[in-house]
């Protein structure tokens, strides 16, 4: 049955007034809704203490739960308000405001969390990360228990954490990293079972993972990096299977890697390194067919590399440096479409380069393994990042042009050899020519380096080589520059550029002649700088060998200088040089911060290297003239052509002596044997044309 029009336009016009009449109540409810007194002491007390204030944006008319901090469309993490606090103002009949949120990040803050922190109570989500808050974190953090999202990340905190946040079991993200805390980790995180994000990377924490944290099964990223852990690597880890990203670098913990780890099969990016004592194969690799990302860099890994890594895995990353990997590499690897770096370099790998390459492939290290044979044609492309040195490789006319200097840093350091036509070396890494206050000239090294590369100077005097892809950093630069005028030098110029390396870097000193060294190496940091703020709070971390004895462990700047970073440091150490040749090896074990104050801040800076002899030197101390090497071509050549002529002529002789011995030979085996018959030109040849001296007698038997 039909409605009447009548009817139609009444519910019409109910509708119309219903909403005029809700849109008119919504503002009065917020307007009459106010923040709770005892939220608004505290949150006031904590602004002052802090010395900040709320923003116009969401302080309104001196109401802290209003604007912003009440709008659905403005999310807590929105980067345009800070500070920012979110209201909830549902309570008591839409009354009364609750502070659910609170971010105060990237503002310097300093000094100690005042305790009315701990008493907003309905907070769920508190970011107070890249601050330079200090102080302890206290018990009273226990009284939040609607926390879900909790960040203390790149402050100065110190002390215990508090074994409190065990009670905070809606916990979904837990990030206490780059901080100064002190003892282990509180089993009673254990209890955070709803835990999906955990970061305690470079903490300060020490000890051992507490065997409660087999509950934490719902994690899908963990970052455990630069802490003190000891003991082995537990096997709940492998119960962790929703994990989709997990780091452990620079740790104490010790191998093998557990069997569990195959559990894993979510991850798209493993960070695994400095695993002591881990002997371990790839094998727990086979399942994890969503990797992208996979680092197992200086884990003692052994085996060989499995042949079907670049068929069945996703990878465009794959580092596998520093271990003692063995066999051929793998065709797969060269063929995959995704995989644009690769690091294999340090290991004791065989064989010879693939003849093709997969076009995305763009960075390969093989450095300093047992490779041998000719380059394939592919090494000459064009935008291709190649490390190549410390191997048996044949470097043809060719090659030689595209990599200069290449069959100089192949194994034994083919070049200048014997004598030696140096005695020191000089260079301004990162940097130009400089003639420093006490006149030594140290040689420009400003060649832009990639994540796999060397380079070896014209005179073939010095050489440097890179490796390593700097994680999380969008800009992979591996030459820093400031203005920075320091302290304690008369040079600051030389401080002004810096070399940085991911992973490994390596000076040498090249064609030296043999005998006692003094190598100084000199640092100035220029990316970690400043005082009290969260940008000064990094930590850079690496160790330092020199002909490939470890001479400093964990080589710390930040202490070194009682954390000014106006200082430089200058590090002189002895080395021996027998084969003509010095190696600097600055290497990243996987320690200090990763991300202050930028993420890829972390591993080797270096400011200059020189080396001067500790004997009185007998070499010229520069590369021999080209007319020199010209003469010395010419009379090798000479030397070398009266050679072979000898020998040319002993063999022609030596031919003919055999030639004529079987000549003779030839004669004797041809004569047949006739006995009683003779031809009279026999006879008449052997009595001599029958002179009578030869008659042996007359008649037909003699006389």
């Amino acid at each position: 049955m039909p409605i009447p029009r009548s009817l139609n336009l009444s519910v019409a016009v109910w509708f119309v007034s219903m909403s005029c009449f809700f849109h008119l109540v919504r503002p009065q409810n917020q307007t009459t809704a106010t923040t709770d007194p005892d939220e608004a002491r505290a949150l006031n007390k904590i602004f002052a203490t802090w010395k900040i204030t709320a923003t116009d944006a969401w302080n309104i008319s001196g109401e802290l739960c209003s604007g912003a901090a009440t709008e659905d469309s403005v999310s807590i993490d929105n980067l345009a308000f800070n500070p920012l606090i979110k209201c909830d103002c549902s309570f008591l009949g839409s009354t009364i405001c609750r502070i659910i949120a609170l971010r105060a990040r990237g503002m310097d803050i300093a000094g100690p969390i005042p305790e009315e922190l701990w008493s907003l109570v309905y907070i769920s989500n508190l970011n107070l990360n890249q601050n330079f808050l200090s102080g302890s974190l206290s018990p009273g953090i226990g009284n939040l228990t609607s926390m879900q999202w909790m960040t203390f990340g790149a402050n100065s905190l110190s002390g215990p954490v508090p074994k409190e946040i065990g009670l905070l079991t809606d916990l979904r993200s837990l990030a206490i990293d780059m901080n100064n805390f002190s003892g282990s980790l509180p089993p009673e995180i254990g209890n955070c079972t709803r835990l999906v994000k955990m970061y305690i990377g470079s903490s300060g924490l020490t000890g051992e993972l507490p065997s409660s944290f087999a509950n934490l099964v719902d994690l899908e990223e963990a970052w455990v990096n630069d802490i003190q852990l000891t003991g082995q690597i537990p096997d709940f880890i492998g119960n962790w299977t929703k994990l989709t990203t997990l780091r452990i670098l620079g740790t104490s913990l010790s191998g093998p890697i557990p069997s569990t780890f195959a559990n894993l099969i979510s991850l798209t990016e493993l960070r695994l390194g400095e695993i002591s004592n881990s002997n371990s194969s790839l094998q727990f690799i086979q399942g994890m067919k969503s990797l992208s990302v996979l680092v197992l860099r200086n884990n003692n890994l052994t085996g060989t590399i499995p042949s079907n890594i670049g068929d069945d895995f996703q990878l465009r990353q794959l580092d596998l440096s520093f271990n003692n990997l063995t066999g051929k590499i793998p065709a797969s690897l060269f063929n995959s479409r995704q995989l644009t770096h690769l690091f294999l370099g340090n290991n004791k790998l065989s064989g010879s380069l693939p003849t093709q390459k997969s076009p995305s492939l763009s960075n390969l290290d093989v450095s300093y393994n047992e490779l041998a044979g000719n380059l394939p044609s592919w090494v000459r492309l064009p935008n291709l990042q190649l490390n190549l040195i410390a191997n048996y490789f044949t470097v043809g006319s060719s090659n030689r042009r595209v990599f200069p200097g290449l069959d100089c840093l192949q194994k034994n350091f083919r070049c200048n050899r014997g004598k030696g036509v140096y005695f020191n070396f000089s260079v301004n890494c990162g940097g130009p020519d400089i003639r420093s206050s006490s006149g030594a000239l140290y040689e420009k090294d400003d060649r832009e380096l990639g994540p796999a590369s060397f380079f070896v100077s014209k005179t073939q005097r010095w050489a440097v080589s890179n490796v390593g892809l700097f994680t999380g950093s969008n800009s992979n630069q591996y030459i820093a520059t400031s203005v920075t005028r320091f302290a304690n030098t008369s040079d600051s110029e030389l401080f002004q550029s810096a070399r940085l390396s991911a992973s490994s870097l390596r000076y040498f000193g090249l064609g030296l002649e043999n005998g006692g060294y003094g190598v100084t190496v000199q640092f100035g940091e220029i990316q970690i700088q400043g005082s009290n703020t969260w940008g000064s709070l990094g930590r850079r971390l690496f160790d330092i060998y020199v002909q490939g004895k470890l001479v400093e462990k964990d080589f710390d700047m930040h202490r070194t200088t009682n954390g000014s970073t106006a200082r430089v440091i200058q590090r002189v150490y002895k080395a021996n040089v027998s084969e003509n040749y010095i190696d600097i090896h600055l290497f990243w074990a996987g320690k200090g911060t990763c991300c202050i104050p930028a993420q890829g801040t972390y591993g080797p800076l270096v400011s200059a290297i020189s080396a001067t002899p500790d004997f009185v030197p007998t070499v010229d101390n520069k590369m021999p003239s080209k007319s020199k090497k010209k003469i010395g071509i010419i009379v090798g050549a000479i030397v070398g052509a009266g050679m072979i002529s000898i020998l040319v002529i002993a063999i022609i002789l030596i031919i003919r002596r055999k030639r004529k011995r079987a000549a003779d030979e030839e004669v004797l085996h041809s004569l047949d044997i006739r006995p009683y018959t003779f031809t009279y030109s026999e006879l008449k040849t052997a009595t001599q044309d029958f002179d009578p001296s030869n008659k042996l007698g007359e008649g037909g038997f003699g006389p």
